[in-house]
């Protein structure tokens, strides 16, 4: 059992993990391998207009017969406006991997499709502790606005690897030069499957440490983040902690760090690694 002092932390698993798939969703299957689950609501898009020729629906599964038609499938539900489009191309992959085709990024919560994305701790270590550099999101983000995050973080667009993606995004919403962002260590890979208001993420978070300079400053570049502040660690675990200011990934993203760097006592550490990497469901 967790300690008092590390109790709260489990509540950010739970949150990032409070779905049992396939949670009444439909099977999306491309060559018999199962590469989304679809929102029953959405069967009505499926099976009429221009979606009805590019797809094979069954009560019991949805069948892609080829994964061009994704795209196809995406520009005729966004000009339905049965969503709206984030105007940015995701990759859909096999289980194994295999990029199959492209999907608007608005429609990955709908279709139930994994999703990549990267995380960025920016850190500083100082003469008096380590820093950890903290966003404040933008009020006029689409999704989670005015939360915290990450110096740096975003979805990993069509054709870019994690690391392609750190770099574009660290140069776009903090202004790190990309010779200093590939500095960056790849440090741990994190999943997790929730529902959301948007529908149901399957995510899967590349996570970075990058260690700056103290004469480094950030600079919002892309107004998507409203400001940046250099914040003591055992502050931010202290917030992690006590309160969900930050954005709900940010905070599994955060928890692998403090448990990277042994802030938690041996056994704490234990059920808290098992319960993010899914080796225990969350109590």
């Amino acid at each position: 059992m967790l300690s008092p002092a590390a109790a709260p932390f489990l509540r950010h698993i739970k949150r990032c993990h409070n779905v049992t798939l396939p949670a009444g969703r439909i099977p999306l299957l491309y060559q018999g391998m199962t590469i989304g689950l679809v929102d029953p609501n959405a069967l009505d898009w499926l099976t009429s207009g221009p979606c009805a020729s590019l797809l094979h629906v069954t009560s019991n599964a949805i069948t892609l017969p080829a994964g061009e038609h994704l795209r196809d499938i995406s520009t005729a539900l966004i000009a339905q406006e049965r969503v709206v489009p984030f105007n940015e191309w995701f990759d859909v992959r096999t289980p194994e991997g295999t990029i199959i085709g492209q999907i608007d990024r608005a429609l990955i919560p709908v279709f139930g499709v994994e999703a990549s994305g990267v995380h960025m701790n920016g850190l500083v270590r100082k003469t008096d502790g380590l820093y950890l550099w903290v966003a404040h999101r933008s009020p006029h983000k689409r999704l989670d606005p005015s939360k915290l995050d990450h110096l740096v973080a975003g979805g990993m667009s069509s054709g870019l690897t994690p690391l392609e993606t750190l770099v574009k995004e660290a140069e776009e919403e903090a202004a790190i030069p990309a010779d200093i962002a590939q500095q960056a260590h790849h440090a741990s890979t994190l999943h997790y499957a929730m529902t959301r208001p948007e529908g149901l993420r399957r995510d899967k978070l590349y996570c970075y440490d990058l260690t700056l300079p103290e004469t480094f400053i950030p600079h919002a570049n892309d107004g998507e983040v409203e400001s940046f502040h250099l914040t003591p660690i055992q502050e931010v675990f202290q917030r992690v902690r006590e309160s969900d200011d930050f954005k709900f990934n940010v905070n599994l993203v955060l928890l692998d760090l403090f448990l990277r760097l042994k802030m938690f006592d041996k056994q704490d550490s234990l059920l808290l690694t098992r319960a993010l990497h899914g080796q225990t469901k969350p109590a």
